[in-house]
């Protein structure tokens, strides 16, 4: 062994090994008192031999000399070496002897004797599973480095990501996950379908909105990771940046699995520096090239799982159609992967899109809608959830209440539970509402917020009001409680005039930059949303992103059907213009050649500090400069001559173009301009036509 290299010793490990493991074989059929020793001798030698191998085949491959910890286990090797072949004498040895008394018919093979004691061949196993350790190790720190090496080699802009779109992220952290008592049955179903080998490749669970789709697949998320077989997941949200968009979908669950399975560094690697330009290339490519491709170059590496999950939340509040299809189309691909049994569970509302998506790939995935769960079993599901955080908020208002004046120990009674649970079904966002309304801390006590939310049973089942009005209407209607006339006129435009901006951005902004972005005080945006806790996620620092807690109070608020009924109807359209308004006048104040005062021409992005940027462009900045057409779209509206956008676009339009590349989305300033291009309004007859026409 002395003097060979590190591969070679694994070759000479690995067939000493097998030699072990079967004369272990062929004493187990022989010796009748030693069979649990030879059996565990045996299984050792086998999960040994799998190790080494894995080595084996790292060292030899392309990479292998990369692998610098693997390339110093020659000591273990050695070792191990010793110690196999000197079991392996020892076994021969017995072995020669009993076939020799085998010639003695009447002692048969009876005549083999195990070489081992127990204690021996504790102390064999023992030394064994060290080294195996140590060539564990070995491989682990190389895939370590590995990962770490294509990090250094791959920068953002080559393979972009999008920061807060898995389950575990920090923006995610405080979302809910099911009730040990809820979704039992409906998690055990998902459950059967990731361990079927024979399952479908796509879980398509749909519902409408608010009947809980997210709390499920962050639960069924974590219950994978647990299991530690989570590739990655992307929880879609519509009006949070890169995570209402299908652009760098694929790039980010490449990312995920290259963290989650480092084997596929190496492959993921060469794909992009054979395509640098990869993150620009169209879905397909990128599935093809990120995704299918790496996994199936392992399907001969010891490490790779026999399965690997992801999981895909909100498909629906994707922007575009066509990317829509095109997701679940290139993922049912998956079921043509011969290394991996790769899953995929995605949830979404039944949208049109999405409905023609899966209709083109039939026959490819399973599917379960939430509303044909029998209602009992729902109804079972909201009861337990409102009686847990029921009394949860009992028992943290007792905690702090004066003596005599604690809720008793069986509040809310089983009546009002099962009124709530009546009033919410099938709706889990109903539910989850009303605890947080009850639970707003500073407000009246519990009793009278629940009085409030049972207010509103009658009007729960009137043809007039569906499910979201008994869901948002208790929380709303407080905030004009005993106002009338002109003081109810001026509370209701208030609060349009922040929430409208609010639930119809792109992408979350804090209080402080909505503020700057409104042209209005910090406190006025506070007071506004003051009373709103139940339905917006409002951090406690004042630079911290506000949040909807769910997409289903946008759509109550702007929903076309209320606008005579509803008191804080959000005209959408106009607000937008608001919003795109708002972006023109703050670029107008603060665009101007190099705004980050670098003085240096030609700069690259990457040298540039993130601080100096931020200094010089805050937030609310670089929100104008990434969504004011978005919002000019949305708000229907069109370019003139002298017209704002006109006179925005004559002054600082390689302003504005710098300042997305400062930014890193000087790749999208081109959908941007295909998209203001189409609002150029055009009026032929202003302009004398030449005489040649």
């Amino acid at each position: 062994m002395e003097g060979l290299g590190a591969a070679a010793s694994t070759i000479a490990v690995v067939e000493l090994a097998a030699k072990v493991a079967s004369l272990c074989l062929e004493y187990s059929s022989a010796v009748k008192n030693a069979r649990a020793d030879i059996e565990r001798l045996r299984q050792h030698t086998d999960s040994l031999k799998t190790t080494v191998e894995g080595a084996q085949k790292l060292l030899q491959g392309p990479h292998g000399a990369r692998l610098e910890t693997s390339q110093k286990l020659h000591e273990a090797l050695d070792d191990t070496h010793s110690q196999l072949d000197s079991i392996a004498t020892k076994l021969e040895a017995k072995l020669h002897t009993g076939r020799r008394a085998k010639a003695m018919r009447s002692l048969g093979m009876r005549a083999l004797k195990w070489p081992f004691e127990s204690k021996d061949v504790e102390k064999i196993i023992a030394n064994l599973q060290r080294d195996q350790a140590s060539f564990s190790a070995a491989l682990q720190i190389d895939q370590t480095a590995e990962i770490l090496d294509i990090s250094r080699k791959i920068d953002l802009p080559r393979l972009p990501v999008v920061i807060g779109a898995a389950f575990d992220s920090q923006t995610n952290e405080h979302d809910p996950r099911c009730h040990p008592d809820t979704r039992v049955d409906l998690l055990a179903e998902i459950d059967k379908w990731i361990e079927d080998p024979s399952g479908k490749c796509i879980f398509w669970l749909c519902g409408m909105a608010g009947t809980g789709k997210s709390t499920i697949s962050r639960t069924v998320a974590a219950r994978l990771s647990a299991k530690n077989i989570l590739g990655a997941s992307f929880l879609f949200k519509k009006g949070d940046g890169d995570r209402g968009k299908a652009a760098m979908f694929f790039t980010t669950i490449a990312s995920q699995l290259v963290h989650r399975l480092p084997f596929l560094a190496p492959h993921v690697r060469n794909a992009i520096e054979n395509e640098p330009a990869i993150a620009d290339k169209a879905k397909g490519e990128q599935f093809q090239k990120l995704i299918l491709e790496p996994l199936n170059k392992c399907k001969d590496d010891p490490h790779i799982p026999a399965l690997v999950s992801v999981v895909i939340d909100a498909l629906d509040e994707c922007d575009g159609d066509n990317d829509v299809k095109t997701i679940i189309s290139l993922l049912a691909q998956a079921n043509a992967l011969r290394s991996v049994r790769l899953r995929v569970f995605i949830t979404s509302r039944p949208e049109l899109p999405i409905r023609l998506g899966f209709t083109n790939v039939k026959g490819k995935y399973q599917g379960l809608a939430l509303h044909k769960i029998p209602e009992p079993v729902v109804e079972h599901d909201i009861s337990a959830f409102l009686r847990h955080e029921l009394a949860r908020i009992r028992d943290g208002y007792n905690s702090q209440a004066l003596e005599g004046l604690q809720l008793p120990p069986g509040w809310p009674s089983e009546d009002v539970i099962r009124i709530l649970t009546q009033m919410a079904v099938p709706l889990f966002i109903f539910a989850a509402t009303v605890c947080r309304f009850v639970d707003d801390k500073g407000r009246s006590n519990p009793t009278k917020r629940l009085k409030k939310i049972l207010q509103y049973r009658t009007a729960t089942y009137d043809s007039r009001l569906d499910k979201l009005d008994a869901t948002y209407l208790p929380v709303l209607n407080q905030l004009t409680s005993g106002r009338t006339g002109q003081d109810k006129t001026d509370l209701l435009a208030g609060f349009r005039d922040v929430v409208g901006p609010i639930v119809l951005l792109a992408q979350p902004l804090s209080v402080r930059s909505l503020a700057r972005l409104l042209n209005v005080e910090a406190e006025d945006v506070h007071d506004q949303l003051n009373s709103l806790h139940s339905v917006l996620d409002i951090p406690s620092q004042i630079d911290a992103p506000v949040r909807l807690f769910h997409l289903s109070f946008r759509d109550f608020l702007v929903d076309p059907t209320k606008r005579t009924t509803n008191d804080f109807w959000i005209d959408e359209t106009k607000y937008h213009r608001t919003l795109a308004d708002k972006c023109i006048q703050l670029m107008h104040q603060r665009l101007k050649r190099d705004v980050c005062g670098l003085q240096i021409p030609g700069k690259l992005r990457s040298e540039i500090d993130q601080q100096t940027i931020n200094t010089s462009l805050p937030s609310e900045v670089q929100y104008a400069c990434q969504y004011w057409v978005y919002h000019l779209k949305e708000s229907r509206g069109s370019v003139r001559d002298s017209d704002p956008v006109h006179s925005f676009l004559t002054r600082h339009l390689l302003h504005w173009l710098e300042t997305l590349g400062l930014l890193g989305h000087i790749s999208e300033s081109i959908g941007i301009v295909d998209d203001l291009l189409a609002l150029l309004d055009v009026c032929y007859d202003a302009y004398p036509q030449s005489e040649a026409y």
